[in-house]
């Protein structure tokens, strides 16, 4: 429970759900990682299109629904791709540089280049 004016109020491991809490934490080991919380969405999304594109005979959706639905895994795999690399472009062009960790590591280099020479080594 979080203290706020007074109350004690349950603590959600859950933001989106604050309605669910449990009154023991969850341990490190037992909480989902990020790639399982993918897999699991993408379990889900791809059970929904298989369901739905994949109908049986007799419960095949419209055809222009069918149309659309078969290419859809395509089009999201490379609108996912055009995201990835817009964003590592992103992150590329805006990169800062460290000038004065830049600086210092050189110095260290200096040093460690005369301490070598200092003890015989041929650089």
């Amino acid at each position: 429970p979080v203290p706020l004016m007074g109350l004690a109020l349950p603590v959600s491991p859950f933001p989106v759900f604050p309605s669910l809490s449990f009154s023991l934490p969850l341990s490190p080991q037992a909480a989902m990682t990020k790639l399982a919380q993918w897999l699991c969405g993408l379990a889900l999304l791809g059970s929904a299109w298989a369901a739905l594109a994949l109908a049986p005979p007799g419960l095949q959706p419209p055809a222009p629904l069918r149309q659309a639905l078969l290419p859809l895994p395509v089009y999201l795999l490379v609108a996912f791709g055009c995201y990835s690399l817009a964003t590592v472009g992103y992150r590329l062009a805006t990169f800062n540089d460290c000038e004065e960790a830049a600086a210092e590591l050189q110095e260290q280099i200096r040093a460690a280049k005369a301490d070598l020479r200092r003890r015989g080594l041929r650089l």
